[in-house]
């Protein structure tokens, strides 16, 4: 497709926001952007630090000392280098998580790093995911959606991947994440998780991943076909 676009996804942990993202910015030739990897590897920094992830004022003190860039290697796979060191499989540990649903609880910390995820966007077409893109990050996207699942499915699909690369966990300690970081993402003060007003809402609890992914093509196809060319 021609022109210049922003994809916008968005919805809880594990619904499967980032698998989609990554087809789909493959599918179309986009630049595919996860921004909850960045918090992931400042929630990671944070551990390793062992500070107090609440504690607004170390957190910050932290955030300016570091290195945090986003780098994509030969297969377009998004890789998160922390200080020099590709930490892409360690942040995605069931530690870090809520390690990174702390930190990204506070507006400093959103406000800091949202340079970064906005430069993507306007550099780039993008698929961009996370958990307040089509409402904080990139408000004027072309296309919103609002992925989700019940959290017993996305505990099933979390667990599945963890267990496909090698990494040992439960049904129940997967389960109890997902609660954990549904109740902060939704309560937080900074830039809760919501579906924007112009979003699309998929439920994908009772679809398979080939049927939410056509789902989502054909919204890109029949949204992006529609934007007028010279806003492109």
């Amino acid at each position: 497709m021609n022109g210049h676009y922003a994809i916008a996804i968005d919805g809880p942990s594990g619904a499967g926001k980032s698998s989609m993202a990554k087809r789909l910015a493959e599918a179309f030739s986009f630049l595919y952007v996860d921004t909850g990897a960045i918090y992931r590897t400042l929630g990671l920094a944070c551990h390793r630090a062992g500070i107090d992830r609440k504690d607004v004022p170390q957190v910050m003190a932290l955030l300016e000392t570091l290195d945090i860039a986003i780098r994509y290697n030969g297969q377009g796979e998004q890789c998160m280098i922390l200080n020099g060191e590709d930490v892409s499989r360690e942040i995605r540990l069931p530690e870090i998580s809520i390690c990174a649903s702390d930190v990204s609880s506070h507006q400093e910390v959103r406000s800091f790093l949202l340079e970064m995820q906005r430069r993507f966007a306007r550099e780039n077409s993008v698929v961009m995911d996370g958990r307040d893109i089509g409402t904080v990050v990139l408000p004027e996207a072309e296309l919103k959606i609002f992925l989700t699942a019940s959290p017993e499915a996305r505990a099933r699909r979390r667990l599945a991947e963890l267990l496909a690369k090698g990494t040992e966990a439960g049904f129940e300690e997967v389960l109890q994440d997902i609660n954990y970081r549904d109740e902060q993402d939704s309560r937080r003060a900074a830039a809760p998780l919501r579906r924007a007003e112009d979003a699309v809402e998929v439920d994908s609890s009772e679809l398979s991943a080939e049927e939410t992914f056509a789902l989502l093509c054909e919204l890109v196809i029949k949204r992006l076909a529609a934007v007028p060319e010279e806003t492109r």
